[in-house]
């Protein structure tokens, strides 16, 4: 009996310091420099000349990340590469984390984003900003005051999915209902990862519910 009451109080300290895995959950947005959804000589076209750059958004529903609530955060990721980001060389990405996060909750978000997400690369500048993401039905609208912002809507009848052959990339994170989207516009003024580029009227996005 001394024996099993020895092994229990061995066992208990172990269990008391196991902590819940972190779990965050939301909508997620991504738009990239290149068609992400094209023919194949559309895509042989741009994919050594573009597609350098992406931005990438997330909208936190629910979750805590180390004991600090996330809901409702919004961040913003700006990525960079020499090449075509699909060859996944060398990346400096920027981040901007919404300013009606507290500090905690920014603290918590940006270490989030940096243990989930290799594709960041190095992230070389956290700034913060007001940003806006909004998601009604098929329809993203994205922003950060006059740094970033990014509109998308879904494409007519899945095609996506009717042609997945046409699908030339893989969004830079894993996400679950995974579509193609259609990018109306996006807009970067510049900063510490990039110059200013901007986009439009092209199938270059991602977009879905992400998971870490």
């Amino acid at each position: 009996m001394k024996k099993f009451l020895l092994a229990g109080l061995l066992i208990l300290p172990c269990l008391s310091q196991a902590q819940p895995r972190p779990s965050l959950s939301g909508d997620y947005v991504e738009v990239r420099t290149a068609s992400v959804f094209a023919g194949a000589c559309h895509f042989n076209g741009e994919v050594v000349t573009t597609g350098r750059d992406a931005m990438m958004a997330w909208n936190v529903q629910s979750g805590r990340w180390r004991g600090i609530s996330l809901a409702g955060v919004r961040a913003i990721a700006v990525v960079s590469s020499e090449v075509n980001l699909a060859d996944k060389a060398l990346r400096r990405s920027e981040l901007i984390i919404d300013s009606g996060a507290s500090e905690a909750q920014a603290g918590a978000m940006v270490d989030a984003l940096k243990e989930s997400y290799g594709a960041l690369g190095k992230v070389v500048s956290v700034r913060r900003a007001p940003v806006k993401f909004e998601h009604t039905g098929k329809r993203y609208l994205v922003s950060a005051g006059e740094i970033a912002t990014l509109s998308v809507e879904g494409m007519p009848n899945d095609e996506c999915c009717k042609m997945p052959h046409q699908v030339w990339y893989e969004p830079l994170v894993p996400l679950m209902q995974r579509k193609v989207g259609y990018t109306k516009g996006v807009q970067y003024s510049g900063g510490s990862v990039a110059e200013g580029w901007q986009r439009a009227d092209e199938n270059s996005a991602f977009y879905g519910k992400f998971l870490i």
